[in-house]
């Protein structure tokens, strides 16, 4: 878990990390007290009583949303690799604790945005915001809070300066660059789309996959023939408008940047409407509970689904560090994301740690330059960059097969395809 940073020259006025971190005030034990999120006292449970805490923030959708199942894997796969780095000494002379100021959203905008004022005061950074629309909303905020978060998203904001402010980490590739390389996939292994509807939750997310389609149709000479809106089940009711759209557009292929309901219900209604042509979906379409419904057949004949990181079987170090950490398979491919986004965050801990920045204003600074590790798991982009270089930047492509782990075989791995390279994008593929 290694990153390389530039040597830079320590500030002339800065203190040892411990004098770094005291406030003006003093507990009444005579204790120093630390800024937000940096405690002298260890972590709750920990053993390692010589050492102090740092909380970070959890908002995800742990239970009561449209993504709950992959929210709850992917803070196991966080819980589990924050876990491996106090194990293995902790940063700076301190434990991580990601579970103390973890909090369900649910996917609601709203308990997103009250569950950050409750958690704030008590956290150095964010190790996960789920919710690309969640967590733009809340850039303000967090800017006038210099509150760093994970995206637990692959907007392509995120990895531009101009748009995420110098506040947001992320890892592995965009919703657009994931539709451009998924198509370019597609093409090479099943038939040059030329005629694709495009099927996303309304928003950046559904904005971005849908922009990078786009971008794809026009390099390649193909059309897309309906670009369709949607939303959750529990917020539109169902899926039928979507399907009757796209039997009106007669399309030789469906992309899915929606839920895994949706995307069942989609596949099934279509199939069953006489719907001859494939399917290709963004990461969160996925769940192996999928396979247990009647679109099951469907979906194994006829979809795919991409991913940034390398699978659970992969031979990646990271893959290999985060097998390691569990002692059985996960629930789904969320914990090897999990795992996977978490190591921008870590870098710029020790980093900051180093700089005797370890406080919400000192990670804020310490991001220019860093070159985080994904230990070959996962593309991770220098921190605090203008913009991604998007030639080094790969897909995996799966398709649903109940033999294997969750439900899913990874059959292209380090995927790239030559469309990308050649787009000149220098900006997000869709703005705020």
């Amino acid at each position: 878990m290694a990153f390389t940073r530039p040597r830079v020259l320590r500030r002339a006025a800065a203190a040892p990390l411990v004098a770094g971190l005291v406030l003006a005030a003093a507990c009444s034990s005579g204790e120093p007290v630390y800024g937000p999120g940096v405690t002298d006292t260890p972590c709750p449970g920990s053993a390692n009583t010589d050492r102090g805490c740092i909380y970070l923030g959890v908002l995800s959708d742990l239970g009561g949303g449209p993504f709950a199942p992959l929210g709850v894997s992917m803070n196991d796969g966080q819980v589990a690799f924050w876990k491996a780095v106090n194990a293995s000494g902790g940063i700076g002379g301190f434990d991580v604790d990601i579970t103390t100021y973890s909090r369900d959203t649910s996917f609601d905008p709203r308990v997103h945005r009250s569950a950050y004022h409750e958690i704030e005061p008590h956290v150095l950074a964010l190790a996960q915001s789920l919710g690309t629309g969640q967590s733009i909303a809340l850039l303000n905020q967090m800017d006038a809070d210099d509150m760093v978060s994970v995206a637990a998203t692959q907007w392509s904001g995120w990895n531009y300066r101009s748009a995420d402010r110098n506040l947001v980490l992320s890892a592995g590739y965009s919703y657009c660059s994931e539709a451009v390389m998924g198509l370019d996939w597609f093409a090479e292994n099943h038939y040059a789309p030329r005629n694709i509807a495009v099927v996303a939750y309304r928003g950046n997310w559904g904005g971005d996959y849908a922009s990078g389609a786009l971008k794809w149709a026009v390099a390649n000479e193909a059309t897309i023939a309906d670009r369709i809106d949607t939303g959750p089940n529990g917020e539109v009711g169902n899926q039928d408008g979507p399907v009757e759209e796209i039997l009106a557009a007669a399309p030789d292929l469906v992309m899915l940047a929606t839920g895994p309901a949706e995307t069942a219900e989609i596949v099934g209604k279509l199939v069953k409407s006489g719907f001859t042509g494939r399917f290709l979906g963004s990461l969160p379409t996925w769940n192996a509970a999928l396979l247990q419904t009647p679109a099951a057949p469907a979906l194994t004949a006829l979809y795919n689904y991409t991913t940034p990181v390398d699978s659970w079987g992969g031979d990646s170090l990271g893959a290999r560090h985060a097998r390691a950490a569990v002692d059985a398979e996960p629930a789904n491919f969320g914990y090897s994301l999990g795992w996977a986004i978490s190591y921008p965050l870590k870098s710029l801990l020790i980093a900051a740690a180093e700089d005797g920045e370890l406080t919400r204003p000192g990670l804020r600074r310490t991001i220019t330059n860093l070159k985080p590790d994904g230990e070959g798991m996962v593309v991770v982009h220098p921190t605090g960059a203008d913009a991604p270089d998007l030639t080094k930047e790969w897909s995996v492509v799966f398709e649903p097969d109940k033999q294997a782990p969750m439900g899913a075989k990874a059959i292209s791995t380090g995927y790239q395809g030559p469309t990308l390279a050649r787009l000149g994008i220098h900006e997000p593929c869709t703005r705020l």
